[in-house]
């Protein structure tokens, strides 16, 4: 009977622990496939750091600065200085007006910063990335991503309704815009109902604010803007002024703008004032009137 009892009782627990091996294994198996599912999504998502980050060397603070930076136009007897040794800093998160008299650099040091023209010598850095030192492919990104233009002769494509040039940026990045920055940014430039027009339905002020649109439209490091109030009124180019103003002051970007107008600059944290090429005063705190003033000292018509 001993012999027999156990040889029926063993068959039960057999079985029981064959099935726990088995249910054991299946939930092993499961963890191995949910790990590997894990180790790929980290996979990707390191990929994606790699590729935003590109293992460059950060030392700014979401700024920009030059280091002697000089721009030549031509050759010879027929060379042009348009930058010559520039040293300069925008500070990151601070609203910087840049005058000066007609061909004194302004606008050929917002293209030289922004990475949309090559300077002939010197160093260039936006977010503390060299960007000499970027192959084409990733400064074509870092500007997408990254900085935000206002061109002074707009630059939008006549083929695109303003809706679709303001999102462009957007569009050529594959990412979805946020839709209620969009709708701020266009109730506060006005465009809402130009938004199905093309530029050649638009006047030239609507023009320059489906611009600023665009360059907002990703809520970039740093804006450059190109005289962005020269083809506004003076109520659409104060809202202008106070949607640059707040990009600084509530979303912490940085905003860099070229203007010969003494009130558009005292909106600003500072004034770089440049002459022949050159840095020749910074002034913190500006007032319309100490800036033409300063600028009436330099010859340049306010």
């Amino acid at each position: 009977m001993t012999k027999s009892t156990e040889k029926h009782a063993g068959t039960p627990g057999g079985a029981t622990t064959a099935d726990g091996g088995a249910r054991t294994a299946d939930t092993e198996a499961r963890n191995v496939d949910a790990e590997a599912r894990k180790g790929d999504a980290e996979a990707r998502k390191g990929d994606a750091e790699a590729r935003k980050g590109d293992a460059e060397a950060r030392t700014g603070d979401g700024g920009a600065r030059t280091e002697r930076l000089t721009k030549v136009y031509g050759t010879g007897t027929t060379a042009v200085r348009a930058l010559d040794e520039v040293t300069v800093t925008l500070p990151g998160g601070r609203f910087t007006a840049i005058m000066g008299p007609s061909g004194a650099g302004k606008s050929t040091l917002m293209h030289c910063v922004a990475g949309l023209d090559a300077p002939t010598s010197g160093r260039v850095f936006v977010g503390g990335v060299d960007l000499g030192a970027l192959p084409d492919a990733k400064l074509t990104r870092m500007r997408r991503e990254r900085v935000g233009f206002v061109f002074q002769a707009f630059n939008l494509l006549p083929t695109l309704t303003a809706r679709d040039n303001i999102l462009l940026p957007t569009t050529l990045a594959g990412t979805r815009p946020d839709g209620e920055w969009f709708d701020t940014v266009v109730r506060t430039l006005g465009l809402g109902e130009r938004l199905g027009h093309r530029p050649s339905q638009l006047s030239g002020g609507q023009q320059q604010r489906v611009a600023l649109a665009r360059a907002l439209i990703t809520r970039p490091e740093i804006v450059f803007a190109d005289e962005p109030t020269g083809n506004l009124d003076s109520h659409t180019g104060a809202e202008v002024l106070t949607l640059l103003r707040r990009s600084v002051d509530d979303l912490g970007q940085t905003v860099a703008m070229v203007t010969h107008d003494p009130a558009a600059a005292a909106r600003a944290d500072s004034v770089i004032f440049f002459a022949d090429g050159r840095v020749v005063d910074v002034m913190d705190a500006p007032t319309p009137g100490l800036v033409l003033d300063r600028m009436r000292d330099l010859g340049g018509a306010a």
